[in-house]
């Protein structure tokens, strides 16, 4: 069965990758800024990622009309703290002290609007991880490599650490877009 085209609603060259290695044609339109933002401070992560994965979605489906949009959105969570993409450094260290050593879990809520019908899904997908406990050399060894930035969490599990482990789910929900999830929703639509 021959894989559709899509149109990914997003600016993520790690989207773009997972997309291009699972051997996906798609185009990229991004959603406006404005589609990217409103965190409500009542709801939980899973509700927040399905929230903002169908914003993106609507944002790209006015402008749309012909095709599959694929919307998707990712935040960490560790000990009930939302951790999104780090502001600065010492943002990102303090994401990264709070998940040493703990059990954390990465959400994805996934958008799939099929144009031109109104008709859409979302889904979420969960990964739970461990992080070893980091000793502060490793730490600030990480932190001035910069590969924090523009990653939820702080960190890239696509880079190859060798201190953060999937215990259970999706790798690729980790790096930004659940795969299996993606194939599991295109095949029910």
């Amino acid at each position: 069965m021959s894989k559709p085209h899509l149109i990914l609603a997003s600016t993520s060259p790690r989207r773009r990758q997972l997309l291009e290695e699972a051997g996906y044609s798609f185009e990229v339109q991004p959603p406006h800024d404005s589609a990217e933002c409103g965190i409500c401070s009542r709801e939980t992560p899973p509700e927040m990622v399905a929230r903002l994965a169908f914003q993106k979605g609507a944002d790209v489906a006015l402008r749309t009309e012909q095709g599959l949009i694929v919307a998707c959105d990712t935040v960490a969570e560790c000990c009930g703290h939302i951790l999104g993409k780090p502001k600065n450094q010492q943002h990102a260290r303090e994401m990264l002290q709070l998940m040493s050593g703990r059990e954390h879990r990465v959400y994805s809520g996934l958008c799939l609007w099929p144009r031109p019908g109104q008709e859409h899904h979302v889904q979420v997908e969960v990964t739970r991880l461990v992080m070893d406990s980091l000793a502060p050399d490793l730490l600030e060894d990480y932190l001035a490599t910069d590969a924090w930035e523009g990653k939820a969490g702080a960190f890239g599990y696509q880079d190859g650490l060798d201190w953060v482990h999937v215990v259970e789910g999706s790798e690729s929900n980790v790096v930004g877009l659940p795969l299996e999830l993606l194939e599991r929703m295109l095949a029910s639509i």
